[in-house]
């Protein structure tokens, strides 16, 4: 099932390895290969980019991240596919991506010699970027006919597992999860806190915003490691952050359209 009703569907540029996500799914539906399965393995394609980046073999590096970027798109499509919904899986997906996320920024740091303060910063606005982007999308979904409501603006207890998986798990990853993502949550929900009140987004502003999705980000790392820009890509991700502010400002004049009654607790 598609989180968002066909009606409002958007471009989005982060989610570029879709098509081939839902081929790998459909080839794997018949088999014993599970969702947490392929997250394990965008883990490993992960590792792989990280172990490339210090090895110098950008190219490989940037092949590895594509790869892990659809991978991160089939285990959901997985999921779907195989109608096994687990918060397992979903936890575990964002925590391998925050790891990840972190040990990318960390290698390609030390590799260009940007101190780590540096580093430490672009992480920080990378994450912050990616927040504001599930932050938009999920306020869209909640507030679509037949949207996908599974996900929380902010998350604030640890949900019944599915059958089929241990709820102390669940509470263990769901703690982890938080510890991980509750304060970018809590910074992007700060900055626009109206937003949740707002009837929907259009698919131009959507689409703007999926520049900062996850997908997108390891494209940008992709294509700058493969054409020698190693020593940008810090720098690049900090500078990036400025059109947090143009979003918001953007959301703030143009979208005030409110919805009355709206309550509803990130993904």
């Amino acid at each position: 099932m598609s989180k968002l009703p066909r009606e409002e569907k958007f471009l989005d540029f982060s989610d570029y390895g879709r098509s081939i996500a839902k081929v790998i799914a459909s080839y794997l539906k018949d088999t014993k290969f599970t969702p947490v399965d392929l997250t394990f393995l965008f883990g490993v394609s992960g590792l792989l980019a990280i172990i490339c980046i210090f090895k110098g073999w950008f190219l490989a590096a940037g092949f590895f991240l594509i790869l892990k970027s659809i991978l991160d798109a089939a285990d959901g499509e997985l999921s779907r596919v195989k109608k096994t919904p687990s918060y397992t899986g979903r936890y575990l997906d964002s925590i391998f991506d925050w790891i990840l996320n972190f040990l990318f920024l960390l290698s390609i740091g030390l590799v260009s010699e940007t101190s780590i303060l540096l580093t430490l910063l672009a992480f920080f606005c990378m994450q912050l970027q990616g927040t504001l982007y599930n932050f938009y999308y999920v306020v869209l979904r909640h507030t679509s006919d037949g949207g996908d409501r599974t996900s929380n603006i902010i998350e604030t207890e640890s949900p019944k597992a599915f059958p089929g998986e241990k709820q102390d798990t669940v509470d263990l990853l769901f703690r982890i999860f938080n510890f991980l993502y509750l304060p970018f949550d809590k910074t992007i929900h700060e900055l626009d806190k109206d937003a949740v009140e707002i009837i929907t987004f259009p698919k131009w502003f959507m689409s703007m915003v999926s520049l900062y999705g996850l997908g997108f980000q390891l494209l940008v790392m992709a294509v700058m490691l493969s054409i020698g820009l190693v020593n940008y890509i810090i720098p690049f991700f900090i500078g990036y952050s400025v059109f947090i502010f143009v979003f918001i400002a953007i959301r703030r004049t143009f979208l005030t359209e409110k919805t009355s009654n709206q309550s509803y607790s990130k993904e």
